[in-house]
């Protein structure tokens, strides 16, 4: 490797060079070492830190009020490369902090980053997806389970969540909004008027629900594949849809994610500080005015998740979120020549051309009264 440059965040090393013409990258995690060609989300100037340095220490910001009220967190970059949040957290705090914005009651707590590894990282996960099976453990393994064992009980300690990210394509911002009232097996809840009260005064016109019984429903037939391997993976308990937001409700609160637009959207952050702002109105922790209700919400429910079954798998075009697909229309083409066409009218969530084999390919939704 020719012109090398090593590049170190915390114990964790970019090893950059050129390499036949062709820039290599080598990953190092403890002792496992990764090749990488042409990486599109290494920075390309030098992280300036040394071999002894640690990762960012895992951090929250508290603001507490001598008057009874709601208990509310703030998340940001749970996915590292989701920096809208991040930002919009850091602004509020500032305002917070110089007394340009005041809490009346209640208390806050504002985590700009929840993932410090995946945010150094400038990508969406250190050892693994932290949105995904999140719960405390005894025996963590993973840099993730580190983190869901200091994050779970913050969250269980508060009674709303906000839960600010972006997504790759293109398209509006949308709020993930959780079950209606129900005492099912997989997502019993009672405080659906709580978040739907939140959702119409948000700033966002698109609402989306149904997720953990559409993921359930995708594990599930993820296990039929896998035959008698289904134990031994995490991507197939079928728990592993659970996230912040399912954790949140899970231990009795209730919580919203904010899809806040794509990654490089100069507005998300804009759009995530006017969540936050709207959201501490809404809650009366400050005393600004009631946020406007937003008059017409589109609503829609997750029904179907697709997973990819070899990482040759292709689209049949540039899908983005919330593209409208028509019975009969080709989605894309398994890697064995398999076409798969939608079976009813609908739209395409989260697209993921980047997906490997036994991740989710894509979402299909269906329109909802529910708003």
């Amino acid at each position: 490797m020719l012109g090398v440059e090593r590049v170190v965040v915390g114990q964790h090393q970019w090893v950059r060079g050129r390499k036949g013409g062709a820039r290599t990258v080598a990953f190092e995690v403890g002792r496992q070492r990764i090749l990488v060609d042409n990486p599109k989300t290494l920075p390309d100037t030098p992280i300036a830190m040394t071999t002894t340095a640690p990762l960012p220490p895992l951090k929250s910001l508290s603001y507490a009020t001598t008057s009874p009220g709601p208990r509310l967190i703030v998340t940001g970059a749970v996915h590292g490369n989701e920096v809208c949040g991040t930002q919009a957290i850091r602004r509020i705090a500032e305002e917070l902090d110089r007394g340009e914005r005041v809490l009346q009651r209640g208390h806050l707590t504002l985590v700009p980053v929840c993932n410090p590894m995946a945010y150094a990282l400038q990508r969406r996960h250190g050892d693994r997806n932290l949105n995904r099976a999140l719960g405390p453990t005894d025996s963590p393994r993973e840099y993730e389970d580190q983190l869901a064992n200091w994050l779970c009980p913050l969250l269980a300690s508060h009674d709303v969540l906000l839960d600010l990210h972006s997504f790759q394509g293109g398209g509006q911002a949308f709020v993930m909004v959780g079950p209606r009232n129900n005492d099912g097996p997989v997502e019993p809840f009672g405080q659906a008027e709580a978040e739907e009260a939140l959702v119409r005064c948000l700033g966002v016109q698109r609402a989306v629900d149904g997720w953990l019984g559409t993921y359930a429903d995708g594990v599930a037939r993820r296990r039929q594949l896998a035959g008698e391997s289904a134990a031994a993976s995490l991507d197939l308990d079928p728990r592993y849809g659970v996230g912040t937001t399912e954790y949140m409700r899970s231990q009795g609160g209730w919580a919203l994610t904010l899809e806040c637009g794509q990654h490089q959207d100069p507005q998300a952050p804009e759009v995530a500080y006017r969540a936050i702002r709207n959201t501490l109105a809404q809650l009366g922790l400050t005393d600004e005015p009631r946020p406007p209700v937003v008059p017409a919400i589109e609503a829609l429910s997750l029904h179907q998740v697709v997973d990819k079954h070899h990482a040759e798998d292709r689209f049949a075009r540039e899908w983005r979120s919330f593209d409208a697909v028509r019975t009969g229309d080709l989605i894309g083409t398994r890697q064995d020549g398999e076409a798969l066409h939608a079976e009813g009218d609908g739209w395409i969530v989260f697209p993921n051309a980047r997906a490997q084999a036994r991740q989710e390919w894509f979402y299909l939704a269906r329109r909802s009264q529910r708003f």
